[in-house]
């Protein structure tokens, strides 16, 4: 088997440093010894999420802290608004319509980017909704959505919160919690962070404090006031993912150790290398007026299957990418530069689908989008 480079969009590479913390023997979480590492850990995710609000975690994917941003701030009778434009759009409405909210679709061409005028008309024909529900980063379209601006529009509500999906989006780009006024900003472990599936996030502004004070939907484990108390005194409410937050430590001190500025500078860089990569050699991208910088979609040539590229470069050189999902399967592949992805690994992945595309028939000039893409990174 050749050696494999993990480059979609989640899980992403974990880095060996953290790995090995990780593989470290097991410690009891309710001790001093765990509690100075969640104290720890509490610091550096509030310098994450650029806030002075607390984060709370679960041990579940980042779903689970999606779920609790509704049954935690909703009450019986709410509507919110949805911004559905692709596959993780959808997962809120199927959340809210779980908990009896009634969901305001917004509905989003996959692939296209947001429209804010139709976010002001439906909040003005509609000034009871409670909550804005909207992704940073769209995962299954590669779609960048503008949440600077959403915030500007929704903060000025008293009774409406903005709740942002930040999943392949937190330690991509620019999401400067307290800045921008993001009332909830959720993520999970295993994108930007750098770390394997399990752990969810979200960290909530002083304004949707007070809607969870006032939510009556049912919840238990999902729990943010219950974990706010436990976290106030380094702990859990319940058994955390012990080797995981051993991780979390490990890669927020990388990330620190890096700074936020330069991060992005690198997912940015990454991102547009990519791009310039996929159009140089033919493609079209699938985002391409608002593309993320956490994972690019690229169209396929037609009558080609994206399904057998990514099998080519997945069994010929090791390289795994994902396909679309849905109504974009088969039509698109998904190329991550988030996390510990770094130039090299990039580079071996824009080989490997110049090499997939030739050989399945395709009119590439192998080197090219190679080329490209070491141009834009030497700038």
């Amino acid at each position: 088997m050749p050696k494999q480079y993990l480059l979609t969009p989640g899980p992403t590479p974990v880095p060996e440093r953290a790995a090995l913390k990780m593989a470290e023997p097991i410690i009891h979480h309710r001790t001093p010894e765990f509690e100075a590492i969640l104290a720890k850990v509490r610091e550096q995710l509030r310098w994450l999420f650029q806030t002075k609000e607390e984060v709370i975690m679960f041990a579940s994917s980042g779903t689970g802290a999606m779920e609790a941003s509704v049954s935690n701030l909703l009450s019986s009778g709410d509507k919110a608004l949805v911004i559905k434009g692709g596959k993780f759009g959808e997962r809120w409405s199927e959340i809210l319509k779980a908990y009896k909210i009634e969901a305001i679709e917004i509905p989003v061409e996959w692939g296209k980017s947001l429209d804010l005028k139709k976010v002001e008309e439906a909040l003005a024909a509609h000034p009871e909704i409670r909550a804005v529900y909207v992704q940073a980063s769209e995962t299954s379209t590669g779609v960048r959505y503008p949440i600077r601006e959403l915030a500007a529009l929704v903060g000025p509500r008293d009774n409406t919160l903005l709740v942002v999906d930040a999943i392949t989006a937190l330690g991509v780009f620019p999401l400067p919690m307290d800045e921008w006024k993001i009332d909830v900003l959720v993520t999970g472990s295993q994108k930007a962070l750098m770390l394997p599936p399990g752990l969810s996030f979200a960290a909530l502004s002083q304004k949707a404090w007070k809607f969870a004070e006032k939510s009556n939907l049912p919840r238990y484990y999902f729990n943010f006031k219950k974990e706010l108390k436990s976290l106030q005194k380094n702990q859990n409410a319940y058994t955390p993912a012990i080797s995981l937050i051993i991780g979390l430590h490990e890669v927020l001190s990388m990330m620190q150790e890096e700074g936020l500025e330069k991060i992005f500078e690198r997912n940015a860089r990454m991102a547009r290398a990519t791009r310039e990569a996929m159009l140089t050699l033919g493609l079209s991208l699938y985002a391409p007026d608002s593309p993320s910088d956490a994972v690019t979609a690229v169209l396929v040539p037609s009558g080609m299957d994206a399904g057998k590229i990514i099998k080519h470069v997945w069994e010929k050189q090791g390289v795994k990418i994902a396909d679309g999902q849905d109504q974009a399967k088969g039509k698109i592949f998904r190329i991550s530069h988030m996390g510990y992805i770094r130039e090299p690994d990039l580079l071996i992945g824009i080989a490997a689908i110049e090499m997939a595309l030739k050989d399945l028939g395709g009119t590439v000039e192998l080197g090219k989008g190679v080329g490209k893409a070491l141009e834009v990174l030497k700038k």
